[in-house]
């Protein structure tokens, strides 16, 4: 008994011995991952401190500093019709019909994926994920020939259908993975009071779907808005040109930018997606509680 004794107060003690080693190693390694991630975050903070401080400079230069003295000339320069507004509206119609168009045809074509068990089902996925990775340089020769025969170069709805279409493939995966979430009980139910696929879908289904949706829909809204290359190549009128080329008015000749107006028009070229993020939010965040009572 004595001897059971004894070694249990030495297992104590080891223990205790094991744990002290520990807490220091442990806490070595949440400092260095600290610092690590701070260098990290430096280093993502740093061009977007010099944006936001040259906008307001009227001298504004490739180093970051504090302006001398803070101005608004730089926004008021910008601000204008031809160089600012209409590049935006552009953006956003491009972009938000990309978007629109993307997440419609990918729900439709995401339900009968998930909901259904088809005998050529997985390799189907697998050429859409094929299509994920076809880089977009190499599409562009056929694209330019096809848009020649069709009539669609320098129109603004041929290059928001070819966005919606090379933006596809990576939308269906997403929605097909929210949708595999939503249980499908609850449209066997409504199958049961009368409803079609199509009712159970748009009724049962997209409003438990609004995160992923909003999701999806950020994600292809941002691809868009931030492409350069494909209006670059398929419109040549500079009043249809989003803001991701029209941005290339401020690179002057000869290595000449005007720095303030580029950070003022980068601030306003960011802000409206900084307000989508938050709208989408504002309208998804009551459907994730709504998705997490529906599985609970």
């Amino acid at each position: 008994m004595a001897a059971q004794t004894a070694t249990e107060t030495r297992t104590i003690v080891t223990g205790r011995r094991s744990l002290s080693v520990a807490a220091p190693r442990k806490r070595t390694h949440t400092l260095t991952s600290s610092v690590l991630l701070s260098l990290i975050g430096l280093l993502f903070l740093v061009p977007l401190l010099w944006v936001v401080f040259a906008s307001f400079d009227g001298d504004a230069t490739v180093s970051m500093r504090l302006p001398e003295t803070w101005t608004l000339t730089n926004y008021t320069d910008v601000m204008t019709w031809e160089l600012a507004w209409q590049p935006l509206l552009n953006s956003i119609v491009i972009s938000l019909g990309t978007a629109i168009i993307t997440v419609v045809v990918a729900l439709l074509a995401a339900y009968p994926l998930s909901r259904y068990n088809a005998r050529y089902q997985k390799p189907f996925m697998y050429g859409i994920l094929f299509g994920t990775g076809l880089p977009l340089t190499a599409m562009m020769v056929p694209v330019y020939a096809l848009f020649v025969s069709f009539g669609l170069l320098d129109s603004t709805w041929g290059v928001i259908l070819f966005m919606a279409a090379t933006s596809l493939p990576m939308a269906i995966w997403m929605l097909k993975n929210f949708m595999d979430s939503v249980p499908i009980s609850l449209e066997e139910a409504a199958w049961v009071d009368g409803a079609n696929s199509m009712q159970a879908l748009a009724r049962v289904v997209v409003p438990l779907m609004r995160p992923g949706i909003g999701v999806v829909f950020i994600f292809v809204f941002t691809g868009a808005w931030g492409n350069f290359f494909v209006p670059f190549v398929l419109l040549f009128t500079s009043s249809k040109f989003p803001a991701a080329v029209s941005i290339f008015n401020f690179f002057g000749q000869y290595g000449t930018i005007a720095y303030g107006q580029l950070a003022a028009y980068s601030v306003l070229y960011a802000a409206p997606m900084v307000v989508l993020y938050v709208i989408v939010q504002k309208l998804s965040g009551a459907s994730f509680a709504l998705a997490g009572s529906v599985k609970g």
